[in-house]
């Protein structure tokens, strides 16, 4: 099913999704709950949003989980989602494996504690072989940081006369294909540094649903739209 061709340039199926994961602390506050909560059960979504990709047969669901800018919360919050990274990814290490998921994580991953580091190159180790879908949580990223970084990296190597595929190999995420289609839920319509190079010819949704309460339906509902759209390409 993947990325399945039909008549013009209209695509059926989309190989990689990206999800913009917003809305947890209104959600939180909506229902009287501490925004902590809200982010337990936004990144609990994140798993209900694999199993409806695989049965689509999406290939890459690349998660914008953690910008930048983030780092700047309050510290308490900032510290309560630095565990649940680490709970998630030690909960994901037997769910991934055991679904036949593979993980990556992609940003400015340095930041993050030696511990957590380490926890991220376990779950792609170890998920490694497995069949698919491949979830990519964007942790610590920014798409402008990412482009700067790869300048940087090409100027140190003195390469010169650069096509667009080169550029994108010092990218954070060489060998994930480009979005199809991006999901922000949350109700914000912008991208917020989310695949700043990557997202060119993306098809845009914006959704005004939490992401705790994003359904299945809903996320049907989008990929049946992306199906009736005829992507140009500029052309």
């Amino acid at each position: 099913m993947v990325g399945i061709k039909d008549e013009g340039s209209r695509v059926t199926s989309p190989e990689c999704i990206g999800i913009i994961l917003d809305g947890n602390r209104r959600w939180a506050k909506a229902k009287g709950l501490p925004t902590l909560e809200g982010h337990t059960r936004g990144y609990e979504k994140v798993r209900d949003i694999m199993v409806w990709a695989k049965e689509a047969g999406v290939s890459f669901v690349v998660a914008y989980a953690f910008s930048t800018e983030n780092w700047n919360r309050a510290p308490e919050e900032v510290s309560y989602l630095m565990s649940l990274f680490k709970k998630t990814l030690a909960e994901m290490l037997k769910d991934l494996k055991k679904d036949g998921y593979r993980v990556r994580c992609v940003g400015d991953l340095s930041r993050f504690s030696p511990e957590l580091q380490e926890l991220m190159r376990a779950a792609e180790g170890k998920t490694r072989e497995n069949p698919g879908p491949t979830l990519v949580l964007a942790l610590s990223y920014g798409g402008r940081k990412e482009i700067l970084q790869a300048v940087e990296r090409i100027s140190e190597v003195g390469k010169t006369g650069l096509t667009e595929a080169d550029f994108s190999s010092y990218l954070w995420t060489k060998d994930i294909p480009d979005p199809d289609l991006i999901i922000r839920t949350g109700g914000e319509k912008r991208l917020s540094g989310f695949l700043t190079w990557q997202s060119v010819y993306s098809e845009l949704f914006f959704i005004d649903t939490y992401l705790p309460d994003f359904s299945k339906s809903e996320f049907q509902a989008i990929l049946a739209e992306f199906a009736s759209r005829e992507r140009r390409m500029g052309k």
